[in-house]
């Protein structure tokens, strides 16, 4: 999502604490290639599980988001759950924007998707809910028309985090990394300690650190499930806006 946003983050003590990892060896692939298996639909408008028009495929070693059975946008925001709920892990994959935006997709929408973190069950989510409250680490794409686009930056629906000390509640936060252009593969990671860390990762290079997500109770989803206090877990799922992307070399690697 890119509504309203906060720019100026500096990040500091990041390079540490993500180059510390048990080996490549405890690393582990969590999608196969050619199948979806492990992984749940979560369409705005359709049931859990159903994802009438195809959104996201898979095949050729990358899970594909593609609105090529839609005429139109038409609103139908997407997400696709991994099947785990975790609270201490870290998530690896590389991605690239390709194509032209659904017509009718929102203008923040273009080359605009993400992962979302700390995400409540799938389940637990309306039929029509288009976001589920969740930490969004956001991923762009930059044009000619978006020079100067950044990437690895939080949203946060149904949420607040806390940046540098301080609780923020304004819905975007951007980070000083360039987003890469239409096609071009981009490294991205992001580890999850509970409530105490996100932490991200693009190419390598320092993102974008937060602590103490805890949940927006006026956020009406929020209200109508009872929820207050800390977010200390939850699934992840990857994103669909409108704008065609590819995800591909997706690894987990748990910490508990």
């Amino acid at each position: 999502m890119m509504r309203a946003i906060l720019s100026g983050v500096v990040l500091t003590g990041f390079a540490g604490a993500c180059a510390s990892s048990s080996g490549d060896e405890a690393w582990i692939p969590i999608f196969d290639g050619e199948t979806l298996d492990g992984w749940t639909p979560k369409i705005s408008g359709q049931p859990l599980g159903q994802d009438e028009r195809a959104i996201f495929t898979a095949g050729d070693g990358v899970i594909r988001v593609s609105y090529q059975g839609y005429d139109k946008f038409e609103n139908v925001f997407g997400h696709l759950y991994f099947r785990e709920n975790l609270a201490n892990y870290r998530l690896r994959f590389e991605y690239r924007f390709y194509g032209e935006q659904a017509p009718d997709g929102p203008a923040w929408a273009f080359m605009n998707s993400g992962v979302m973190v700390h995400a409540q069950p799938p389940e637990t989510m309306r039929t029509d809910q288009a976001f589920p409250i969740s930490v969004e680490a956001q991923l762009l794409g930059s044009s000619d028309a978006t020079p100067e686009r950044t990437t690895a930056n939080i949203c946060t629906p149904g949420t607040h985090i806390t940046v540098e000390g301080e609780e923020v509640t304004q819905h975007c936060i951007v980070s000083t990394t360039p987003a890469a252009s239409d096609g071009v593969w981009v490294s991205f990671e992001i580890e999850v300690r509970g409530r105490d860390q996100v932490r991200l990762q693009i190419n390598g290079d320092d993102a974008f650190v937060l602590t103490d997500p805890v949940y927006d109770t006026t956020d009406p989803d929020v209200a109508r499930l009872g929820w207050q206090g800390p977010v200390n877990e939850g699934y992840f799922a990857l994103q669909a806006e409108s704008h065609p992307i590819e995800f591909r070399n997706i690894a987990l690697l748990r910490l508990d």
